[in-house]
């Protein structure tokens, strides 16, 4: 007949727990295989005459488990063409079997049915070893492929296929990036047999345990530590909930989109500056400042029934994916420039309209030093600039005269636009010289207050006061700081 395999588990413990029925199957199979001989089970099916062909051997030809799990998948494929076979794998087929998962995957373009039998899962056992009602939330994860992302800390957590001290070094690892060192684990092994053994370590222990075989899973205990659970997302959103709750705080419950405006300027300026200082401490507050403002607009507008954090990481997520073809779909790019170019032609695409200008989107939020550059820049893209430096700084010129003009006739109005004049023809020219005009005037601010304290601490240990000094000589203490290389 053939083209069929039949799954079935060899459950979690001892021959006892087995279903009568797949103890029969196993024993009178013609052609039995299994994906590991390494289970309590199989050396008391074997007493009673029980003939297989196991994958064990599979393993040792590979580096890598998925390569493994292919192989197995593939020979069982073309064994099942011409007969039907029976396959038996630990535990429960559904649960940790990636093998599995491939056949009911490629069974039909390989014209083979496949049939899941029964077979306890090592889940049951594992929960009744450990005493865990499984309703207070958990997570099964491979161990061969776990990622700090995946884990939810406040649930408990079983990571399977903890084969040997590689795999447990690997999760120790991996663990260690959201839990410290010493945080206790427990290591199970052949949950429900007679060769159950649970042993509780640190986590810094993990991959010192010997006895790690195919039947060891690793459980994580929920993190009840309220001071481990500041590094997770979903505290810092509970924090701002709370902030804003009916016993929150008066001041964070009266913030609204409006008032909230300032201080989200103010944090990205503190966070500009930690750059600027190379302060990575500073840097790391200053980040969390400004996060704590995108915080409370996501939990006023989830109050307001508008909008999540959940909306806004979703619009952020699907625009990066979208806008990056050349990451996550199969266009493909030479340089940063590039990337700029397809960035500027999806953003437009996406607004399924052409602008009316060339200057739309520019903000009217940011400071005008910035939005000036960011005005000229646009304007250069489309040729309307100058092609050399020499124009540009007659420009500066030229406004500069105007400027003097106004103020020789004493008009503040007209001395006050030609002085903008004046500055957005620096920028200009600051903008050929490839010198971001932010940049430098934060240089020159840090070099007046540097030069300005030492003339301070001048007229301090003078005992004297500002006032007593002419500005000839309070100018003598700039000149000095200027010699000193401040």
């Amino acid at each position: 007949m053939g083209k069929k395999i039949e799954i079935v588990g060899l459950g979690a413990g001892d021959l006892e727990q087995m279903p009568f029925g797949i103890y029969k199957k196993l024993l009178h199979a013609s052609h039995l295989y299994l994906r590991t001989k390494e289970h309590p089970v199989v050396a008391q099916l074997e007493a009673e005459g029980m003939s297989y062909t196991s994958f064990d051997h599979v393993y040792e030809k590979h580096d890598q488990f998925e390569q493994v799990y292919e192989e197995i998948s593939q020979i069982l494929l073309e064994s099942a063409q011409n007969e039907t076979i029976i396959y038996a794998v630990p535990g429960h087929p559904l649960v940790a079997e990636r093998t599995v998962q491939l056949l009911l995957e490629r069974s039909q373009e390989n014209g083979v049915e496949v049939e899941i039998g029964g077979g306890q899962s090592f889940l049951d056992a594992i929960f009744t070893a450990l005493k865990i009602d499984p309703v207070e939330g958990f997570q099964l994860l491979d161990g061969t492929l776990l990622d700090s992302a995946q884990l939810q800390l406040s649930q408990h957590i079983f990571i399977s296929q903890v084969y040997d001290r590689f795999v447990a070094s690997e999760v120790k690892l991996t663990l260690m990036e959201r839990l410290p060192d010493e945080y206790e684990v427990t290591v199970v092994t052949a949950a429900g047999s007679n060769q159950e053994k649970l042993q509780t370590v640190p986590l810094y222990e993990l991959d010192r345990i010997i006895d790690l075989n195919n039947l060891t899973s690793v459980y994580v205990p929920p993190v009840k530590d309220n001071s481990l659970m500041l590094r997770e997302f979903s505290k810092l959103k509970d924090i701002i909930a709370e902030l804003r709750g009916p016993n929150g705080c008066p001041w964070d419950k009266e913030q609204t989109h409006e008032s909230l405006k300032k201080y989200l300027i103010e944090e990205t300026f503190e966070v500009i500056d930690a750059i600027n200082n190379d302060d990575i401490d500073h840097l790391i507050e200053e980040l969390g400042d400004v996060l704590l403002q995108v915080m409370l607009h996501a939990q006023i507008g989830e109050d307001d029934g508008y909008f999540s954090i959940a909306d806004v990481i979703e619009a952020v997520s699907d625009k990066m994916i979208r806008r990056h073809p050349h990451v996550f779909g199969d266009k493909e790019v030479n340089d940063s420039e590039e990337v700029l170019k397809n960035w500027q032609q999806i953003k437009a695409e996406e607004k399924g309209e052409k602008s009316l200008s060339i200057l739309d989107g520019i903000t009217k939020g940011q400071p005008n030093l910035l939005r000036a550059y960011d005005l000229q820049r646009k304007a250069a893209k489309v040729g309307f600039d100058w092609k050399e430096l020499k124009p540009a700084i007659a420009k500066v010129k030229e406004e500069l005269a105007e400027f003097e003009n106004e103020i020789s006739h004493a008009d503040q109005q007209g001395a006050l636009k030609e002085f903008g004049d004046l500055l957005f023809s620096f920028v200009n020219v600051a903008r050929f010289l490839d010198i971001h005009p932010e940049e430098a005037l934060h240089e020159t601010n840090e070099k007046f207050i540097r030069r300005f304290q030492y003339v301070e601490q001048k007229v301090n240990e003078s005992g004297k006061g500002f006032e007593q000094f002419t500005l000839d000589e309070l100018d003598r203490f700039w000149e000095e700081a200027k010699e000193k290389g401040l």
